[in-house]
């Protein structure tokens, strides 16, 4: 990589690093924030949940942006929107305030993310150039999640808004950093549907853009309400979001200019790799929400020391950018996000039969296993969601698949907290052991579907690479799969 390469690498890692870890240092400060202003359960989930809503409803739309409008340009905005709504959060005095600046928090996210991908998709050359950069993306990502776990546990002890601030100097950093290192992008062209007659337009798909929003926040809504509102209520919710959703493929047909060319979801490997992506991560986010259940609700652990348990799942952000790539150049995306989902599945199956008196070493193979499958299916994941997609939508593709992490999310937590609490009828031990052992069947279904999605991706063929893997000894030929 070049020197200014490595630049806009260092600036786009910095604000996935920021995202991962805003999102885990809030996990563990909830606690603190309900005790500092009175907030009951209820209005508590919505300060995550408003920001999944923003984050998943807006995530599209944020995508086509980044496409239209400049890439740097969305980037540069979301990022200091960002920065400006984090302040405010720590500064909420109610928590109304706390939860809509969550919220606009969210919607920034969900415009800087997909950005910040196309920037690496569209900035190294696609091959194995684009993959290591990708795959010290997304361990840079998994690092900020594991290291704000912690770090929100330590904060906390000062007082919950540090909370909130520390993201706020942290993003000022990346902002200037950006300004300096980010270079500007020349307008892509666009272009038409492949056969057809279209001619290319840049004009914005406003009307898609309401309703898949829309759709989408429906959706998100009714998912991340299941568990805590009656089922007519989120049925009613999610068959509003799914009708909004039919609207929104009616108008990307007959639009000149689609917030999103139909035409992509007829690629094979993007829909496996969107669907996959999906089931992993509801697996995943079901079972660190379970863990955590365990831990303080059960064994009475506190808040730092559930932090600093779960740390070791972090292994993810030394692998993905070493030995990762590797395995990748080797292997092949496809073989590689397989091995990590079944990884994932051995993990939530070790736990499966957790007890109330399980030393950390008991649990320490799961919490290793599941760093382990992060860090071999997350990368690949997205290697095989944006490969072989044509610039001037790259935007939108890092989009579907950062829409479908969030899905995947908010319908495992809701998963395995419906089964944890349709199992657990006392808070007796034995009768909180069969609710945690009863959601972890959510997880660990979830990633068996999700191995056998990613098992229809391994057609490919061997063919002899021209250039060595990295590490390899000069002149030795490696073979390598193409993927298909």
């Amino acid at each position: 990589m070049s020197a200014r390469e490595r630049g806009v690498l260092l600036v786009l890692c910095g604000a996935v690093f920021l995202e991962g870890i805003d999102i885990g240092m809030l996990n563990v400060a909830l606690p603190a924030i309900r005790a500092d202003l009175g907030m009951p359960v209820g209005e508590l989930q919505w300060v995550m949940s408003s920001y999944v809503l923003g984050y998943g409803g807006f995530m599209l739309l944020g995508g086509r942006a980044a496409d239209l409008y400049g890439r740097r340009r969305m980037f540069v905005l979301s990022l200091a929107v960002f920065l400006a709504f984090s302040g405010l959060a720590g500064l909420a005095s109610e928590g109304w305030t706390l939860i809509a600046a969550r919220f606009v928090t969210g919607v920034a996210a969900a415009f800087m993310t997909p950005a910040g991908l196309s920037l690496i998709t569209t900035s190294f050359s696609e091959g194995r150039q684009r993959n290591k950069a990708l795959l010290i993306y997304s361990g840079t990502g998994a690092a900020g999640f594991s290291t704000g776990l912690v770090f929100g546990g330590l904060l906390t002890v000062l007082g919950w808004r540090w909370v909130f601030f520390a993201p706020v100097a942290l993003s000022a950093l990346i902002l200037a950093a950006a300004l300096v290192l980010v270079p500007r992008e020349p307008r892509a062209e666009l272009r038409a549907e492949p056969g057809t007659d279209a001619e290319p337009c840049r004009s914005f798909d406003l009307a898609g853009g309401v309703t898949i929003t829309a759709a989408l926040v429906l959706l998100v809504l009714g998912i991340e309400r299941a568990t805590h509102s009656s089922w007519p209520r989120t049925l009613t919710v999610l068959a509003a979001g799914a009708v909004l959703l039919g609207v929104f493929v009616l108008i990307e047909r007959r639009t000149a200019a689609p917030l999103i060319r139909l035409g992509m979801l007829r690629s094979g490997p993007l829909v496996r790799a969107n669907a996959a992506a999906l089931l992993f991560a509801g697996a995943f986010f079901g079972f660190q929400f379970l863990v955590v259940l365990y831990l303080q609700e059960l064994r009475g652990w506190s808040t730092l020391e559930t932090s600093l348990a779960m740390l070791v799942a972090g292994v993810d952000a030394v692998l993905s950018p070493t030995v990762v790539p590797r395995l990748v150049n080797r292997f092949g995306s496809s073989r590689v996000v397989l091995a990590g989902v079944l990884a994932a599945a051995l993990a939530y199956a070790l736990f499966l039969p957790v007890g109330a008196e399980w030393s950390y070493l008991a649990m320490l193979p799961s919490l290793t296993l599941v760093g382990v499958a992060f860090a071999l299916a997350y990368g690949p994941l997205t290697i095989l969601a944006t490969d072989g997609v044509a610039e001037e939508e790259q935007g939108v593709a890092g989009a579907l698949l950062f829409a479908s992490v969030q899905f995947g999310a908010a319908l495992g937590l809701s998963g395995a907290a419906a089964a944890n609490m349709a199992a657990t009828h006392a808070d007796t031990p034995a009768a909180l052991l069969d609710g945690y052992r009863a959601g972890l069947l959510v997880p660990l279904a979830a990633a068996l579907l999700a191995a056998t999605v990613a098992a229809f991706g391994l057609r490919g063929r061997r063919t002899v690479a021209q250039q060595p893997v990295a590490g390899s000894a000069p002149g030795a030929e490696s073979v390598v799969l193409t993927e298909r």
